[in-house]
């Protein structure tokens, strides 16, 4: 097939329509979720429970995550470092250790003697360096109100915390709605630990962690996850990454929780079940609270529930986890000024909510906070091998997304059509920022000063360049427009089997130019993404970027604007989220071949599974294999690997 043009299809506009043919004014950012994002999923018919195989019922959560709702301290405004704050994170004397962890804020609380406690929420650690790493657990309270709790914990050489390097206790409280994190320091590289911890003679389970690796560095092995919803169906993808004992670390790129209540309204005003919620009920997963995240209360109640999760709770206690956030931890679309599911009639002030989150966010996962809780794009060596970036492509310097509406214009020949002059003018505005000023300038100089062998960026959205033809964008963003795929296919075989039969209509359709299906990507910020890979090139740096967000797995090779090649990228399918298969009705052995056909640098993709990568980088490669789940509505499971490629050093593109 030959390559569209990329220009404005030549045809005669009729200025007095040439105007949005859509008939609602939609938001359009990505045409196979936004424009479909809503629950067409048909519900499972109820299936027996096995008792002993299911999660926790939906009274037993909300007897557990109850106290997130409750005695909720009040956000202080005055401490919103840079537009957030350092709520949630105090340091204080635990131990003549030198060590730090979270404390109260206020020494009226007292301990109240005899309470009875437990850890539902289990254990985890996260964001290691050679010599230190983020301990994080939960105290859940018989009852809540203003008591505080000694939390004591050991950190061992062994499973059976005999051999104990340090111990130490801090305090927490329903200011820290009762999480508790320390960074625990003084340790050695490269080294497995095991930790604990105890209220009274109430322990948690045993956590293992294991510090950052220095100097020569032969193998690192990581497992990379994203998009999980709990609703939508079981972690099994958790589970089975869980089961392997050849991790050195977990990379979590965000969409950790989703901020979706239990029911929407569709278009004609009814109410149905949101988004991937279609069996919430069935499988007993209806999130909690029932309505929408957006306060500090609701918020907390969701992490809560989200860890109680088993499967969860094992994927955090085998290995520490770098983790940061994508939208959903805030609100679908995030940009830095607001989000396309904030409504600040019925919400609220988008500052308030996005504090709200980012506090909530702080508290519950094992990441070292900073002075400003926005800033958690941060990096992490592994010796000589690799130098990790962890970026935020969402909330500290994102500019909001374009709308593919906006573009729409109306021609007399073929309709409607995407002015993709003025299209790419936007998209590759150097004025529109995805990362923003200073993190864009802190990423050049973290890989202009590494010398790892490899820059790995663990970021959100896809970088690869997804152009697909703009009358099947039309068709997939508005079924009255465009060409769908079996019938942009055959007209681009009738045009090359048969020039002389085109329509004047078809011609001008088959002339239509490829434009990114998805703007909430690198594909709607083309200078961001130049920007990046351009001192990649010019830094001869052997580049793997790491994303998620998609809920489909993805292989690219990505190359500048001139067509260098610049480095590859291994893109994860989701943990739960439905993918191309809950909107697309083609097989998905076609949409794949369609797909690969039709975007340049694509080399793979998976349009209908839930799974995770399993990434190993040595001095020679970097490769990357897609494990994928059978059915998350059920609960057994089966896994498989469904895909294996791996980028050579120096080469810059993808091999078997």
């Amino acid at each position: 097939m030959s390559k569209p043009n990329d220009k404005t299809a030549k045809v005669t506009v009729n200025e007095e329509s040439a105007t949005n043919t859509v008939t609602d004014k939609k938001v359009i950012h990505n045409v196979f979720v936004d424009t479909l994002e809503k629950p067409i999923n048909t519900p499972l018919s109820r299936p027996p429970i096995n008792p002993s195989l299911s999660q926790r019922s939906d009274s037993n959560v909300q007897s557990n995550v109850q106290n997130s709702v409750q005695n909720t301290a009040g956000l202080d405004r005055r401490r919103f470092i840079k537009g957030f704050g350092t709520i949630g994170i105090t340091a204080v004397g635990a131990s003549s250790l030198g060590l730090t962890g979270c404390g109260s804020d206020d020494d009226s609380f007292n301990t109240e003697v005899g309470e009875t406690v437990s850890f539902d929420h289990g254990v985890a650690s996260g964001d290691p360096l050679s010599d230190r790493v983020i301990l994080w657990t939960r105290v859940t309270p018989q009852k809540t109100g203003s008591q505080q709790f000694t939390v004591k914990w050991f950190m061992a050489r062994n499973q059976q915390m005999t051999d104990l390097v340090t111990q130490g206790e801090v305090t927490t409280s329903a200011v820290k709605d009762y999480t508790v994190k320390i960074d625990v320091d003084a340790l050695e590289p490269n080294t497995v630990y095991y930790y604990q911890f105890a209220v009274g003679k109430k322990v948690s389970r045993v956590g293992k962690t294991k510090t950052l690796p220095v100097g020569q560095v032969n193998q690192v092995k990581m497992a990379v996850f994203s998009c999980a919803n709990y609703p939508a169906g079981f972690f099994h993808v958790y589970a089975d990454a869980a089961k392997r004992n050849d991790l050195d670390v977990l990379i979590h790129l965000g969409d950790y929780i989703y901020e979706y209540g239990r029911t929407t309204t569709d278009a004609q005003g009814n109410t149905v079940p949101a988004y991937a919620s279609a069996s919430a009920a069935i499988i007993d997963r209806e999130v909690l609270p029932a309505q929408e995240a957006f306060t500090l209360s609701s918020y907390r109640t969701r992490y809560a529930q989200y860890k109680t999760d088993t499967d969860l709770q094992d994927l955090h206690a085998i290995a520490p986890m770098i983790a940061i956030w994508d939208d959903h931890e805030l609100a679908n679309d995030t940009y830095e000024d607001g989000a396309d599911n904030h409504q600040p009639d019925k919400e609220g002030d988008w500052d308030a909510r996005k504090l709200a989150a980012v506090t909530a966010y702080h508290e519950w996962m094992p990441i070292r906070t900073s002075e400003a809780q926005s800033k958690i794009y941060r990096s992490f060596e592994f010796g000589d091998l690799l130098s990790l970036n962890m970026l935020d492509t969402r909330v500290i310097g994102r500019d909001k997304q374009l709308n593919y509406v906006d573009y729409i214009r109306q021609d007399s020949i073929v309709g409607a059509y995407i002015d993709t002059t003025a299209f790419r003018a936007a998209t590759n505005d150097t004025n529109r920022e995805l990362l923003g000023l200073s993190q864009s300038n802190w990423l050049v100089s973290q890989m202009q000063q590494s010398t790892a062998k490899w820059q790995i960026l663990g970021q959100q959205i896809l970088m690869g360049r997804m152009d697909i033809p703009a009358p099947v964008i039309l068709n997939l963003a508005d079924p009255r427009l465009g060409l769908d795929i079996n019938a942009y296919l055959a007209l681009v075989q009738k045009a090359q089997t048969n020039p002389q039969g085109l329509t004047a209509k078809e011609a001008a359709l088959i002339q239509q130019p490829a434009v990114p299906y998805n703007i909430d990507a690198w594909d709607g910020y083309g200078s961001a993404r130049q920007r990046v890979l351009t001192a990649a090139r010019s830094y001869n740096k052997n580049l793997v970027v790491l994303a998620g967000d998609s809920h489909n797995a993805w292989a690219n090779n990505l190359t500048t604007d001139d067509g260098v090649a610049a480095g590859v990228e291994f893109a994860t399918s989701s943990v739960s989220s439905p993918g191309f298969e809950e909107y697309i009705p083609n097989p998905p052995a076609q949409v794949k071949a369609v797909l690969t056909q039709l975007i340049g640098g694509l080399k793979y993709m998976n349009p209908n599974e839930r799974g995770y990568m399993a990434i190993t980088i040595t001095p020679e490669s970097c490769q990357s294999e897609w494990i994928f789940v059978s059915d998350i509505l059920k609960q057994t499971y089966s896994s498989s690997v469904g895909q294996t490629l791996k980028v050579v050093a120096g080469e810059n593109k993808l091999s078997v």
